[in-house]
């Protein structure tokens, strides 16, 4: 076969493949540009959406409940009545899921602190009030956790001396931090038992370095996010109550 018909293609690829040069650029820029006043609005886009931005406000700003107090997640050192209050929402609203789903109730609830986003003003209560508080979208988690797991958590809290939310559980600590008594549902912690604690999704895969909810012996999705549950617990109330107790407290010399 001959290969005249070919050759002006392998004199081209040839030619190609000799060649060495080899090509860079010489600067890459970004530049930043502001969206402001100087950008003149669309009106054609601000007529669409002004319906559903008016029917979104009306909705997160309709009034849910009433608080009688000022709630700041810094009012208190082990404990706080805003912390308090996020974690007894959980108990109430993740435990009849889980009831209905498994037949165990939970046992405890475990949030961060740092994820009480705002604080909660005396006056109205509403929808906006809650995405205030818990902007994310994590959803609550039961992890089912042995005793040993259950120790771990404690020595977490020792080291962290925050104001973690807590409910179910009620721990005394001495001067130094350290675990003196831990009761679940005002009994010991019992060695052959497992616990079913509620938390986030983001503390359950190890955030704010809590390992001791990963690998657990069981772990059962509520379908439900934190804000959700907010929304739902404050529907239901006329007037929130909440306030700091002895649930997580600190021994003082000999009292």
């Amino acid at each position: 076969m001959s290969l005249k018909p070919f050759l002006p293609v392998l004199l081209l690829f040839g030619i190609l493949s000799c060649n060495t040069n080899r090509y860079h650029p010489i600067e890459i820029a970004g530049k930043r540009i502001p969206i402001g006043e100087i950008i003149a609005p669309d009106t054609a886009i601000q007529n669409f959406i002004r319906p559903y931005s008016v029917h979104i406000n009306k909705t997160l700003d309709s009034v849910l409940a009433y608080n009688p107090t000022n709630l700041n997640k810094n009012d208190g050192k082990l404990n706080t009545a805003i912390g308090n209050l996020m974690a007894d929402i959980i108990m109430e609203q993740a435990n009849p899921v889980l009831k209905s789903r498994t037949g165990n109730n939970i046992d405890l609830v475990l949030l961060n602190h740092g994820g009480i986003r705002s604080s909660i003003g005396k006056g109205p209560v509403t929808a906006r009030t809650a995405y205030q508080i818990m902007p994310f979208e994590n959803e609550i988690v039961v992890v089912e956790i042995t005793e040993t797991k259950l120790e771990e958590m404690l020595t977490y809290l020792e080291k962290a001396k925050t104001a973690h939310p807590l409910s179910g559980i009620q721990i005394l600590v001495d001067e130094d931090y350290k675990v003196i008594e831990a009761t679940v549902n005002g009994k010991k912690i019992d060695r052959d038992k497992t616990y079913f604690v509620a938390t986030s999704d983001y503390l359950q895969q190890g955030g704010d370095n809590m390992n001791f909810f990963k690998d657990p012996v069981n772990i059962y999705p509520v379908d439900y996010k934190i804000r959700n549950s907010i929304i739902d617990y404050f529907t239901k109330l006329d007037t929130l109550k909440t306030g700091k107790d002895d649930r997580y407290n600190q021994k003082r010399g000999n009292n």
